[in-house]
């Protein structure tokens, strides 16, 4: 009896021992990625290796060569195309500093070279008088306030070839520019010689500087009757007039 129960006990033992010889591969699932499906619109397709107990291989080195495959199949983030449409859409910063691109007007204060060619009675340097004109042997007064250069070289063009020259060239350049004003609070407010390319900037140094009560982050420029508040980087044309204000602290 003792014997049959062994026999029973160890054929037993034997089957269990089988069964625990049979290992099953397991199949790690890839979890849903919530960062990758907000991030690029789907969810990140993320193989695991799979570790099988009689593979016979380096399971560190098999995991390490699905990690690089599964990193360089991952798309790379771009710019969404709202965010570059903001971007394109931005306008551009206007630098008030530019210079003004609309032609030269001129007016009374200005100085001219009016080149009559071949005519050396007639080619001289003329100032426009408080009138708005300039005055030529032959033809007298011509008006010049508010035209261009160009513009008045035509009209005393005009006015030779009604019966004093009959095919004349004239050419007409600012020599001199008409002064700016500064007033307010600086060193010495007044009228200065205007130089191009000028800022209120670099008029308020002309004028000897701020004065200690002035407010030195913006000006008041007056430029053909307009008025405006500016920064000091703005370019400023003859005839101008900055007026630098108090600060109240």
């Amino acid at each position: 009896m003792r014997g049959v129960r062994a026999q029973i006990a160890y054929l037993m033992g034997s089957l269990a021992l089988a069964g625990c010889m049979q290992t099953g591969q397991q199949v790690a699932m890839a979890p849903r990625n919530d960062l990758d499906s907000l991030a690029y619109g789907h969810t990140a397709q993320t193989s695991y290796p799979v570790a099988s107990a009689d593979s016979g291989g380096d399971i560190r080195a098999s995991y390490a060569s699905s990690a690089r495959a599964t990193y360089a199949a991952t798309p790379v983030a771009s710019t969404p195309a709202v965010v570059a449409d903001a971007y394109a859409a931005a306008p551009a910063v206007n630098s008030m500093a530019a210079p003004r691109d609309a032609p030269y007007h001129l007016d009374a204060g200005d100085k001219l070279r009016v080149v009559v060619y071949g005519q050396e009675g007639l080619t001289n340097t003329y100032a426009i008088d408080a009138g708005g004109s300039i005055t030529m042997p032959l033809i007298g007064a011509v008006s010049a306030r508010g035209k261009t250069p160009a513009g008045l070289a035509a009209d005393i063009s005009a006015r030779l070839r009604n019966g004093y020259i009959r095919e004349p060239s004239v050419a007409v350049e600012v020599e001199t520019y008409r002064p700016f004003f500064i007033l307010g609070e600086v060193a010495a407010p007044g009228q200065y010689p205007y130089v191009p390319n000028m800022s209120v900037e670099s008029a308020v140094a002309i004028a000897g500087g701020f004065s200690p009560r002035a407010k030195r982050d913006s000006v008041t420029l007056t430029h053909n009757a307009s008025r405006v508040i500016v920064p000091l980087g703005t370019s400023i044309s003859p005839g101008d007039t900055i007026l630098v204000g108090e600060r109240w602290f």
